[in-house]
C-alpha cells in the first residue's frame, strides 16, 4: 500500500523538478489537475519482467590452444553468438643453443602459449555454453558467473523519460513555457540518452558477455640456424699450424730477396771491412 502512494509522490516531485529545476527557466501557465493525471500515468509504468544481466568467466587448461579457439568460435556461431575479442600469443620461457657443426647450431626453445576470448551469446544459452566449454579443457582453474539486477535502473530511466515526454508535450500545448530554447534541446538529449540506456540494458539482458582465458603446457620447438658466434668460425689447429709454416717460409724468402736487392751495399761494406782490416794489420807490423 505504501508503494502505491510512494510512486505518485516521487513522480510528482520529479515532474515538479523538471518544471522548475536547474535554473528556474520553466514557467507553469496552467497546472490545474495535471499533476494528478501525470502521477497516474507514471504509476502505470511497470516492468514486464526483471532486468537481469548475466556475465560469466572461465579460466582453464587445454591440450591445444589454437584448436580450442577454433572449437569455441564454432560453438559461439552455432548458438547465434559473436566473438568480440580474440587474442592468442606465445612467450619464450627458455632457450638453449646446441652446436652441431662449426657453422650451425640447433636452437631448442620452450614456449608458453595462451589465449583470451570475449564472446557475446544469448543469455538463455549461457549455462549450456559454459558446460560445453568446460568439457573442452583438461581441467578448469576458475569459473564464475555474476547476475546483476538492473530492474530499478530501468524503471528509473522509464519514469524520467515519461516525465520529460509529458513536459515536452505540455510545452507544445502552451501549458508550460520554457524560457530558454536550449533547455528544450537539453531535455530532448536527456530523453535520447535514457532511451539508449534502456536499449543497452535490454541488449545486456538478452545477450551475456563471457570472458574466456585458456592455456596449454609448454611446447618445445627445435630449429637449425646459422651460428652467430664469430669465434666459432676459426680454423682448426693443424690448418692454422700449416698456414703458420707456410707464412714463415714466405717471410724467409722475402728476407733473402730483400738482401739480394741490397747486394751493392753488402759488397761495399765488405770492401770497407777489408780495407780497415788491412790498415790495422799494417799498423801492428810497424809497431
Amino acid at each position: 500500500m505504501k508503494a502505491k502512494f510512494l510512486i505518485p509522490l516521487i513522480a510528482g516531485l520529479g515532474l515538479l523538478w523538471a518544471c522548475k529545476g536547474k535554473t528556474g527557466s520553466y514557467e507553469v501557465v496552467n497546472n490545474s489537475g495535471s499533476s494528478a493525471a501525470d502521477s497516474t500515468k507514471l504509476d502505470s509504468i511497470k516492468l514486464s519482467a526483471p532486468k537481469l544481466v548475466k556475465a560469466a568467466g572461465i579460466h582453464f587448461k587445454v591440450k591445444n590452444v589454437e584448436q580450442t579457439a577454433e572449437h569455441i568460435t564454432a560453438l559461439v556461431t552455432s548458438i547465434n553468438g559473436m566473438v568480440i575479442h580474440h587474442q592468442m600469443g606465445s612467450t619464450a620461457e627458455r632457450s638453449l643453443d646446441v652446436r652441431i657443426s662449426y657453422d650451425s647450431v640447433m636452437r631448442v626453445t620452450s614456449f608458453n602459449t595462451t589465449a583470451d576470448m570475449t564472446v557475446k551469446i544469448p543469455s538463455s544459452k549461457i549455462e549450456e555454453f559454459m558446460n560445453q566449454v568446460g568439457h573442452m579443457g583438461i581441467y578448469v582453474n576458475n569459473r564464475s558467473m555474476d547476475i546483476t539486477d538492473k530492474s530499478l535502473d530501468y524503471l528509473s530511466s522509464q519514469l524520467k523519460l515519461k516525465s520529460r515526454t509529458e513536459l515536452v508535450a505540455q510545452q507544445k500545448k502552451g501549458t508550460i513555457i520554457i524560457k530558454k530554447p536550449e533547455d528544450v534541446l537539453n531535455l530532448k538529449d536527456d530523453m535520447i540518452d535514457q532511451q539508449i540506456g534502456n536499449r543497452q540494458i535490454d541488449d545486456a539482458v538478452k545477450n551475456s558477455i563471457v570472458t574466456l582465458s585458456f592455456y596449454q603446457s609448454n611446447t618445445i620447438n627445435k630449429e637449425i640456424i646459422a651460428n652467430d658466434d664469430p669465434s666459432a668460425y676459426n680454423l682448426s689447429f693443424f690448418k692454422r699450424l700449416g698456414m703458420a709454416l707456410e707464412n714463415g717460409w714466405t717471410m724467409f724468402v722475402d728476407v733473402i730477396i730483400g738482401l739480394a736487392n741490397l747486394w751493392v751495399f753488402i759488397l761495399a761494406g765488405v770492401g770497407v771491412w777489408l780495407v780497415i782490416r788491412r790498415y790495422k794489420s799494417r799498423v801492428l807490423v810497424k809497431g
